[in-house]
């Protein structure tokens, strides 16, 4: 009677566990199905940088007006982690862990967020600012202003000056490049897609 009883108990546990894990997957199918998709020439830069997914690539700063400081290192992207909506690409600077830019899938349209952390994994006061795409851009090109959530914080942070900043991302067969445009500054760093890179270790606050 007792094994009888056991192995009932055995089978209910099981199908409960099947049953949660129908559930879960049956959420996250109706998560995705309800993301709208992202206009044509936004989807071919996603896909782009997807299919590049696990590979590190070293870059070079090719425009920096007027001069700054801390890019004077190894300089490394890393397209550590991509999934249907979200793509995590962390920059190393020499052994600075400390960026991480995130493309994402928001309402239908690409947003571009900058995660900033400490080598212990907390975020930096200055961090999650970026913006969301306000034109459909071109496959090999797209442009992110700075949205209100960054100005507030850009002012709150004694930087109003970085307001009116819009990133923008450029990828081709050869070079992928990161650059940063307001009046008066210009920052731009190339990467070449042609000779893939060691993988670097994780970024901060990736583990």
């Amino acid at each position: 009677m007792f094994t009888s009883t056991a192995k009932a108990l055995q089978h209910t546990m099981l199908v409960i566990s099947l049953i949660g894990i129908s559930s879960a997957v049956a959420k996250q199918q109706t998560i995705q199905a309800a993301l709208p998709a992202l206009p044509a020439a936004q989807q071919t830069f996603f896909n782009h940088l997807s299919s590049l997914c696990g590979q590190a690539f070293a870059g070079k700063v090719t425009v920096d007006t007027p001069k700054s400081d801390g890019f004077d290192d190894t300089l490394i992207m890393h397209i550590s982690d991509c999934s249907e909506s979200v793509i995590r690409i962390p920059f190393h600077v020499g052994e600075d862990r400390s960026r991480t830019w995130v493309l994402s899938n928001v309402g239908g349209n690409l947003m571009l967020k900058h995660d900033h952390r400490h080598a212990d994994g907390s975020e930096d006061a200055l961090t999650q600012y970026g913006g969301v795409a306000t034109t459909v851009g071109w496959p090999s090109v797209q442009s992110f202003p700075a949205d209100t959530f960054t100005q507030t914080m850009f002012v709150e942070q004694h930087i109003p000056q970085s307001n009116d900043n819009t990133w923008q991302m450029l990828i081709d067969e050869k070079t992928f490049s990161y650059r940063l445009v307001r009046p008066a500054r210009e920052f731009r760093v190339d990467f070449d897609l042609s000779k893939p890179q060691p993988t670097p270790p994780p970024a901060w606050g990736s583990q």
